[in-house]
């Protein structure tokens, strides 16, 4: 009970950076409980519940501001939906270092396929309905397996590959957070991996900082987040070399 004022805290910043960069808020709640000495597996599982909290009422102030169309994004968030689903066994059968490099390696792929993506151009977005949804269950299997919605990876690809505009990236990213994290977490209760009570205070404490983390994501130039962005991998991949090398 002592860590409850911790985890709220933990909660707020999660929030926050959920709202501004448009994902889960699992890409720092993980790292945070392990420093905090959670295990890997119970660090992804209050990782989830988390996300369910932030992604829904960040997609939902995205959406009032006119940064998230629901159309494509239904498609990628259904492939999300399916894909996430396997994460529960997953993790139940994967060692911990294992599941750490994974998410060692996320973090290093989104950070070079942003850094060298060319600028936004106002070329039409690409990309089929059938190849969405392929891109959602891919990226649900494996993001939600290592405690992160997956808005990590999805943002870049979208703006890497399939030409889409950095903000409209953003919202979608989060967008797919609700139906990945709403997968993983009924995956991972049925399979025993979840404390309800650090979840729900940080998943409650994270709204008030998606509010204003979105707000904020509103307000940024596209250079400027970009910018963000870079520094905010960064800071991932070097708590987790930490976490994986050193402690």
């Amino acid at each position: 009970m002592d860590t409850l004022p911790l985890l709220g805290v933990f909660g707020v910043v999660a929030g926050f950076i959920a709202g501004f960069f448009g994902v889960g808020g699992g890409t720092v709640i993980v790292p945070l409980l392990l420093a905090l000495g959670y295990d890997v597996k119970m660090a992804i599982g209050i990782s989830i519940m988390q996300m369910l909290f932030s992604s829904a009422f960040g997609s939902y102030f995205n959406y009032k501001a006119g940064l998230l169309k629901v159309g494509n994004a239904l498609f990628i968030g259904l492939g999300g939906l399916f894909g996430a689903s396997f994460s529960g066994y997953i993790v139940k059968i994967t060692p911990d270092i294992v599941l750490k490099s994974i998410l060692l390696g996320i973090f290093v792929f989104s950070l070079l396929k942003l850094f060298f993506s060319p600028s936004e151009k106002d070329d039409k977005e690409k990309g089929t309905k059938a190849l969405l949804f392929l891109i959602g269950t891919c990226v649900g299997m494996l993001a939600i397996s290592v405690g992160v919605g997956g808005a990590v990876f999805i943002t870049p690809i979208l703006v890497g590959f399939l030409g889409y505009k950095l903000k409209n990236a953003v919202g979608i990213g989060l967008f797919f957070v609700i139906f990945s994290s709403l997968s993983g977490f009924i995956s991972f209760a049925f399979n025993g991996q979840i404390d309800y009570f650090s979840g729900i205070a940080v998943g409650v404490s994270s709204i008030l900082g998606v509010y204003y983390g979105t707000k904020t994501s509103h307000k940024t130039d596209k250079v400027l987040l970009r910018r963000c962005f870079l520094v905010f991998y960064l800071l991932m991949i070097s708590i987790m070399i930490y976490k994986i090398f050193i402690n």
